[in-house]
């Protein structure tokens, strides 16, 4: 480093200013594929729509939560109705695969057991689709709901049941009919788990196999109303 003299002779060494660090080039932004802006814009309606409904969403704060214009909404969906129709018809899939998929074994009770299991772990796990699907759906919106979704179980439950009404000897014909009450039972006792949660998934789903499976077993072959009797 250079020695530098002062008016007065006195020697000093010359000190260099730091030279300042570049400056950080600001993050640039990185741009959303159309398929990655599609699937953000349908998140982000579920979220919504779990939360307020389909009335009480609008266009303007989809867009808004998403970071993008409305007219992004539009192209993609074509308005509201179009992005409601999308998440919903994807959580009817994926509830209608995971009772699907879970019912594997042979005997009816365990059936009911996996059905009962299926349900209340997609509350869990996926509550918000839950609560889009339990909500009411707009009028002449075509979508599936959560009934047609419950319906669609009971089918499948109706040809086991049919058959195990055969072996037993009570009319097959009755089994759409026990099937749509069971499936129902589940179902209701699933939305209001949604909100309770206690006790615990295994618990409620033992309980509902309990009620269900005991009254199968004891079935009258033509039952009558007790009232009627009295007539």
């Amino acid at each position: 480093m250079p020695e530098v003299t002062d008016g007065e002779g006195v020697v000093g060494r010359r000190v260099t200013p730091p030279v300042p660090a570049p400056k950080a080039k600001p993050a640039s932004r990185v741009r959303m594929s159309a398929a990655q802006r599609r699937e953000q814009l349908i998140a982000t309606g579920r979220q919504l729509f779990a939360e307020r409904g389909f009335d009480a969403t609008s266009i303007e704060e989809v867009a808004a939560r998403a970071k993008v214009s409305k007219p992004v909404v539009y192209e993609h969906f074509g308005g509201k109705e179009g992005l409601y129709a999308v998440v919903v018809d994807r959580e009817v899939r994926a509830l209608l695969d995971r009772i699907t998929t879970a019912l594997t074994a042979g005997h009816p009770r365990e059936l009911l057991e996996q059905a009962a299991l299926a349900l209340l772990t997609y509350i869990e796990e996926e509550t918000s689709g839950f609560r889009v699907l339990v909500r009411e759906s707009p009028l002449m919106s075509g979508t599936a709901t959560f009934s047609s979704v419950m319906n669609d179980v009971a089918h499948q439950v109706e040809h086991i049941l049919g058959a195990e009404y055969k072996s037993r000897g009570y009319d097959p014909k009755l089994a759409e009919l026990y099937s749509q009450a069971l499936v129902g039972m589940v179902a209701l006792t699933g939305r209001w788990w949604l909100e309770v949660r206690k006790p615990r998934k295994e618990t409620v789903a033992a309980h509902l196999v309990n009620l269900a499976w005991n009254g199968l077993s004891h079935l009258e072959a033509k039952p009558t109303l007790i009232t009627a009797r009295r007539h």
